[in-house]
């Protein structure tokens, strides 16, 4: 249902649950015992090992050789030999064979299972009016998800109250920026990143807290569509695994034709018929190569553990060859090509010359205009914020020691409709100010004045131009930019007259940030092209993002073609 583009009390009221007191303890149950755990299944991850050790004979040449076997054992019978040592080595190779297919996939299935290992995570959701911790995999339809900083999603919600709610979505969408949440309705042919109503399984609350009622668990929601998609996704035979196929039965044909004109040529030589047949069967047996299969097993679980030395798990034998052949890899973006992380990479100013002490004041604004906290010498907070209080760091300016010395008194939070945020600072001399930090445009309507220097000038319309043609250009270039201005007052400023306090302001600067590339993609992507191999990004960013990055890497290249996923469809 496209729950974004309902009222909450509908949602409530279409899910048979309270808003207010979630639902009760005995409904909980029965919806849990109902619709299963919330989890996400995987096809094929788990079957047993008798079951995997048997799948290794569904191969054409392994089943030729099975007969061969059979052919030889029934030979050596018939003729009274009771000699069976071809039967017994041909049945050997063929057991060691699956055995080291088994060995080798399951060394792989745990390496993969202890990738995705992680401490169970718990939710805190209201039932029957009371705050509760439950395992993740308890949560229910209708359930109300108390959400707060640093808290795991894990179900999909929507959200009918949002206090500077913000949830970092990259996992799902791509975006590597915070969301800011609300509690609005939206369109139904609003696109999946845009759904700000909405929080997603799989995310994170990277700031502010809330709350949301879970409309779907499980496979139902949109990490679980994702897991669909991927175990809907057939089997391929690889090309190895076709030419091995295609071996076997021209062998297994040659075989059977070398048996009928052996048998014949016999009968017209007036042989005995008994005899003919061992001897057309025992050239047949000799002329299927029994060691084919256990070679290339060898060799492809060589090649699988030369691959793990090289951090890369094959999951699959036959994968090791088919990737050998690959002439195309594709990627995504965020948290692969690059680091998952906001950088701040350009600061500018109103001025005539590059100043300094102009920049290390543009990072001070920032440090104090900021939710950032240190937890063990680590910074942690929102993408943006952490950007900002890196830099400013890595500018010589410890944020702890600087909102020290100008400790905050009060603040304006942040809002989708201003598009600002404004922190109130005592000054050691009994004065105030003001610091506030947001989207440019609107940002340098609210100053009449700006930094020329160390003099405070008339922010008129020429430096205005000056100051946007400089956001356009940083914005060109795919970063993020804030703006940051200030004002200075002689008495303590009433906050709740926010209007009052986001104008006549001195404009600063403005900070330009990107989620950088990984410094060891370019050089990989050198290396692909170098091997013939093509390498193709795919992200959930805007074009112009987009571009900037894979330009970055040397994965776009002019002549090149960048497009958007509704231009694809």
């Amino acid at each position: 249902m496209d729950w974004w583009n309902k009222e909450s009390k509908e949602v409530g009221q279409s899910l048979g649950t309270s808003l207010g007191n979630g639902l009760s303890l005995e409904e909980a149950k029965k919806r849990l015992m109902e619709n299963g755990k919330n989890l996400l299944h995987q096809e094929g991850t788990n079957a047993g090992i008798v079951r995997r050790f048997f799948a290794q004979f569904n191969d054409f040449m392994i089943m030729l050789l099975l007969v061969a076997a059979a052919v030889s054992f029934g030979v050596s019978y018939l003729n009274g030999e009771k000699e069976f040592i071809d039967s017994i080595i041909i049945i050997a190779i063929v057991v060691l064979n699956a055995l080291l297919g088994v060995i080798q996939e399951s060394k792989a299935q745990k390496a993969l299972e202890a990738l995705k290992k992680m401490s169970a995570p718990k939710a805190v959701v209201l039932r029957g009016g009371t705050r509760m911790e439950i395992p993740a995999e308890e949560v229910v339809i209708g359930d109300i998800m108390l959400l707060e900083t640093g808290g795991y999603i894990c179900a999909d919600g929507r959200v009918i109250e949002s206090r500077g709610l913000k949830t970092e979505e990259s996992a799902i969408t791509g975006e590597s920026l915070a969301v800011e949440k609300e509690t609005c309705i939206f369109p139904k042919e609003t696109a999946l990143g845009d759904r700000k109503n909405m929080v997603l399984s799989g995310s994170f609350v990277l700031g502010g807290s809330g709350r949301a009622v879970a409309v779907a668990t499980g496979m139902d929601t949109e990490i679980g569509r994702i897991a669909n998609l991927l175990a809907e996704q057939e089997d391929q035979e690889t090309p190895l695994q076709k030419k091995l196929g295609e071996t076997g039965k021209t062998l297994g044909m040659g075989a059977l034709v070398i048996c009928a004109v052996i048998f014949a040529m016999g009968l017209l030589r007036q042989e005995p018929a008994f005899s003919m047949f061992m001897t057309s069967v025992s050239l047949a047996v000799a002329a299927i190569p029994e060691g084919l299969p256990a070679i290339v097993t060898i060799v492809l679980a060589i090649g699988m553990q030369r691959m793990s030395k090289k951090n890369t798990i094959i999951r699959r034998l036959p994968a090791v060859e088919t990737l050998g052949s690959a002439s195309v890899i594709c990627s995504d973006k965020t948290g692969t090509l690059t680091q998952n992380k906001m950088k701040v990479v350009k600061l500018a100013d109103y001025g005539k010359k590059k100043d300094d002490e102009k920049r290390q004041l543009i990072l001070t604004l920032f440090s104090l205009c900021n939710d950032c906290r240190s937890e063990k010498g680590k910074l942690v907070g929102e993408p943006t914020e952490r950007a900002l209080a890196e830099a400013a760091e890595e500018g010589g300016i410890a944020i702890e020691d600087v909102q020290r010395e100008m400790p905050r008194e009060g603040e304006i939070p942040f809002s989708s409709e201003r598009k600002m945020m404004t922190t109130l600072h005592a000054m050691g001399d009994g004065t105030w100010m003001t610091v506030t930090k947001g989207a440019p445009d609107i940002l340098f309507e609210r100053c009449d004045k700006c930094l020329d220097g160390h003099n405070q000038v008339h922010f008129d319309s020429n430096k205005k131009s000056k100051a946007r043609m400089q956001n356009g250009e940083m914005a060109a270039g795919a970063l993020r930019v804030v703006a940051v201005a200030f004002r200075e007052w002689k008495k303590k400023p009433d906050l709740s007259k926010v209007d009052s306090i986001e104008c006549d302001m001195v404009f600063v600067g403005m900070a330009g940030m990107i989620d950088p590339p990984r410094p060891e993609v370019a050089g990989a992507v050198l290396l692909c092209k170098k091997a013939g191999i093509r390498p193709v990004m795919i992200t959930g960013d805007h074009a112009l993002t987009a571009q900037a990055i894979a330009t970055q890497l040397g994965i776009y290249e002019k002549g090149d073609t960048c497009i958007t996923g509704q231009e694809l469809s």
